[in-house]
Formats: structure tokens, sequence, C-alpha cells
């Protein structure tokens, strides 16, 4: 009788997952993955290329995600500045990536965060960090022609604020909290960071 591929597949995807997260991508083992999931090595090759094809499926579906996220978040912010509803924009901001995004899907980004070094992933926080400096900054634009006096950043002024600020939102990716604690966590920083952002702009 043959085996079930579905079903060997989806322990496949369960003992990468276990085994990139415990050693990270450099250092997980093809055959550690195929031990823990019951089979031979070269039956784990019908199912992936090779241990990049493995780690880049079990995160690109967090990773489109947050694209989607990401360009949806942007036309709305600027939809809402260049029509005066500046509540709708500052509602509309980086903690409900956190919240919205980034929790559902926490164990692959924990795997972008913290077990990517070696992949095409192990610069996506400072991708996401750039994405939002730059969307900041057109945003500073907006806010000009709105005629608020907004302080006037260097790029390396304005990348050092967007990294801490977007490094302290994910730190309750990293570290494993509880979806009560992550919100509650998110409050607090948003509490600490959006005034600070209300200054720059003027606003």
């Amino acid at each position: 009788m043959p085996k079930d591929k579905s079903a060997s597949h989806e322990k496949i995807i369960l003992a990468a997952m276990e085994e990139f997260t415990e050693k990270g991508f450099r250092d997980a083992s093809i055959r550690a993955i195929a031990k823990k999931a019951g089979i031979t090595s070269g039956g784990l090759y019908r199912h992936f290329k090779d241990k990049e094809d493995m780690f880049n499926s079990l995160v690109e579906p967090a990773e489109k995600k947050l694209e989607q996220w990401m360009n949806s978040h942007v036309e709305q912010g600027y939809a809402a500045l260049y029509s005066g509803d500046l509540t709708g924009m500052w509602d509309s901001n980086e903690t409900e990536m956190v919240t919205e995004v980034m929790y559902p899907y926490r164990k692959e980004f924990k795997l972008i965060f913290c077990c990517s070094q070696g992949t095409k992933y192990e610069n996506f926080l400072e991708k996401i960090i750039i994405y939002s400096q730059e969307s900041m900054k057109e945003a500073f634009e907006g806010f000009k022609k709105q005629g608020f006096t907004v302080v006037e950043l260097s790029d390396n002024e304005l990348h050092m604020m967007m990294s801490a600020y977007i490094n302290a939102l994910i730190q309750p990716i990293m570290h494993d909290y509880s979806e009560e604690d992550t919100k509650h966590y998110i409050k607090t920083i948003e509490t600490f960071f959006m005034p600070g952002w209300h200054k720059v702009v003027g606003c």
C-alpha cells in the first residue's frame, strides 16, 4: 500500500521547523531532519530540492503575508494623510504588523529573524527597516504639504529611529511571548514611541 505523501510532507515540515529553530539554517542537518521525520535522506529530497528550498518553503507564506500588509498599510496611510484624516493615518501603524501578521506566523518569523543566516532572508529585518524608513520619508513630505513643521532628519538619524522602533516591536516574536503578553508589550512600545513620531512631524 503506497505511503501518504501529504502525511510524509507534513512530518518533514514539522521536523524541519524544529531543526531550523534549534540549530539555525547553517547548522541544521538534512540527515537530522529526515531522522526526525522518520524517512530517509533520499526520501526527503523527493519533497525538497535542498536545505535552502526547505527553509524557504517554511517562511515564504509569512513573507508574502507581510509584503501584502506593508503595501496596504502604506497605501492606507498616504490616503488618510492626503485626505486630512490624521487620526486614521496614525491608527494604521507598525504595531498592527506584529499583532495581525507576525504573531499568527510567529514560528516562521522567528526563523527569519533568528535562524536565517546563510539564506536569502538573513538581511530581512534590515529590508523591513529600510522600507519603513523610505515610507516615513515620503510621509514627511506629505505632512509638509499639509502645512506641518516637520523636523529635518538626516537619513542616518531616521534609520536609527526606525531601527530602534522595529527592533522593539519584534521582540515578542523573537522571545516567544504569549499572545496576551505580546499585545500588552506592543501597546507599551506604541505608548513610548508614538509621541516621538508625533513631535517629529509637528502634529
